[in-house]
């Protein structure tokens, strides 16, 4: 098979340094035939039409121009989309119309999903110590708590975690929960009752996820259906003490309800991701005891930056050794998806 062209496009143009380390780079230049010195950060030039012309494989990232119907004279060689990042289709005005020409994608979702689920595992068990109201209430205090207050701290062993969607993440974070003494709950209505116990959890509606478990995890993707999916209806089921964390898209819990219930004092958060993202200045949710916001920090960062370019360069080698991805795309599929 004749040696493909590739290309990179992405924002800032420095990001390739911080996904691919040195021999990452030397892999994908051995895998194809690329300039890892360009950076494609737009398509309109005739120096980036150029390369997208010539470009058998579009190797994209966050922030990558947008492919549009404008650019479709210059991608007519284009075979296949290795995306960093979660949805390749992001980087693709009309997916479908890519993928009806035989056009093929790949994506880094299940790379960038290990830390995420790291995170997410680190904050169940937080939540079920009450570590970060304690560590707050502590720092005001300055003294121990008498012991009989323990009782308020309900532990981890023979918790209840529920689980919200059987995502790539949260395949992850129930792997992981294997190793602890957690009873395991999951909703997702497109798994099987089989499917969810072979994961390792009990199957149950979303309302009686809500009122059973001491730490509610999200992980649904955010489609039409899901926006808003955890209103207040829902919020109200959860049982005093009980901690929802949000790893997956603010836009998938009503953000008045959550403020609301949580001013109330009545349930934790632990929110990663907020709709909108920052939230306003004047948001309550800055100054709630009760409330743990980090800012969008749980996906990779730093280091782990690598493992999403190592698992771009591994599927730019199978593509261009005539395999399969080992983390395929449906573009049709991801353009239904997305939220209008």
């Amino acid at each position: 098979m004749t040696r493909p062209r590739a290309v990179l496009a992405m924002n800032p143009p420095g990001l390739p340094g911080s996904l691919f380390d040195e021999n990452a780079f030397a892999r994908l230049r051995r895998a194809a035939d690329i300039d890892t010195g360009l950076v494609l950060t737009e398509l309109e030039s005739a120096r980036s039409r150029e390369a997208l012309a010539g470009a058998d494989i579009l190797v994209a990232g966050w922030n990558a121009p947008v492919v549009r119907a404008a650019h479709l004279p210059y991608v007519s060689r284009l075979r296949a989309v290795v995306y960093a990042g979660g949805v390749a289709a992001t980087c693709l005005e009309d997916p479908e119309s890519f993928a009806a020409r035989g056009v093929v994608a790949a994506n880094a979702r299940a790379a960038n999903s290990v830390p995420v689920a790291e995170y997410t595992l680190a904050m169940i068990l937080l939540a079920g110590k009450r570590a970060l109201p304690a560590a707050r209430a502590y720092r005001r205090s300055r003294s121990v708590p008498d012991h009989p207050a323990t009782h308020s701290v309900p532990g981890n062993y023979r918790q209840t975690v529920g689980i919200v969607g059987a995502s790539t993440v949260g395949r992850a974070v129930l792997a992981l929960l294997r190793s602890f003494d957690v009873d395991v709950l999951l909703y997702d209505p497109t798994l099987t009752a089989e499917e969810a116990i072979g994961l390792g959890a009990r199957p149950v509606p979303l309302d009686e996820l809500m009122r059973s478990s001491h730490v509610v995890s999200l992980h649904q993707p955010l489609t039409p259906r899901t926006q808003g999916q955890i209103d207040a209806g829902l919020l109200a089921l959860m049982r005093d003490g009980a901690t929802l964390v949000n790893t997956a898209r603010g836009a998938v819990v009503d953000q008045d309800a959550l403020t609301a219930e949580l001013r109330s004092g009545r349930i934790d958060a632990v929110l990663d991701v907020t709709d909108p993202e920052p939230l306003p200045a004047d948001s309550g949710l800055w100054s709630l005891d009760n409330v743990v916001l980090t800012p969008h920090l749980a996906g990779s960062m730093g280091g782990e930056l690598h493992r999403i370019g190592d698992a771009v360069v591994d599927e730019v080698e199978r593509f261009a050794s005539g395999r399969p991805f080992a983390h395929p795309e449906d573009l049709a599929a991801s353009a239904r998806a997305r939220v209008r």
